[in-house]
């Protein structure tokens, strides 16, 4: 059975992934609306994997014998000012959905929560090829200080990114 500390600090965490899904499905939006079906497509990739993030905390919660309760999703952003922007902000959040990981980790050792333990080693790995190829998006971006043609080049290579 799972202690309520632990079930409050995992129904948080299904927020935040729940919140990335939102958040990627937006900056999906903002490129179609660029044309940039690659662009496009690789966040899709991104929100369904979010996604499933979520559902892997709201399955773990409901086999512990807890409760799911889920809160309100704040609205995300739509707006970016270059391709380059977007893919820094994805950075910029898996880095802090890391962190989130992190001090989720670090409750269930308090907590001596073995179980949560060993489910959230998966995350912690996932979270650094996470960070890994958004990183690599914006290295691409910076060197390529989108240029027209050299963006629609990356767009086809992202294009191609098979789901998780």
């Amino acid at each position: 059975m799972i202690n309520k500390t632990m079930q409050d600090a995992i129904n948080d965490q299904i927020n935040r992934e729940l919140y990335s899904s939102y958040l990627y499905l937006s900056m999906a939006a903002y490129f179609e609306d660029k044309n940039l079906s690659g662009f496009a497509h690789w966040m899709r990739v991104q929100e369904a994997e979010e996604r499933q993030h979520a559902m892997k905390f709201y399955d773990f919660i409901v086999e512990r014998g807890g409760k799911v309760t889920l809160k309100a999703i704040d609205a995300p952003k739509t707006e970016w000012k270059s391709t380059l922007e977007v893919a820094e902000e994805v950075v910029a959040h898996e880095a802090f959905i890391t962190a989130s990981i992190y001090t989720l980790y670090e409750t269930a050792l308090k907590e001596k929560d073995y179980p949560a333990q060993i489910m959230l080693q998966w995350f912690i790995s996932e979270q650094v090829e996470e960070e890994k190829n958004a990183a690599e998006v914006v290295a691409n971006l910076k060197l390529i200080e989108e240029r027209g043609t050299a963006v629609l080049v990356l767009d086809h290579q992202l294009a191609k990114r098979a789901a998780g």
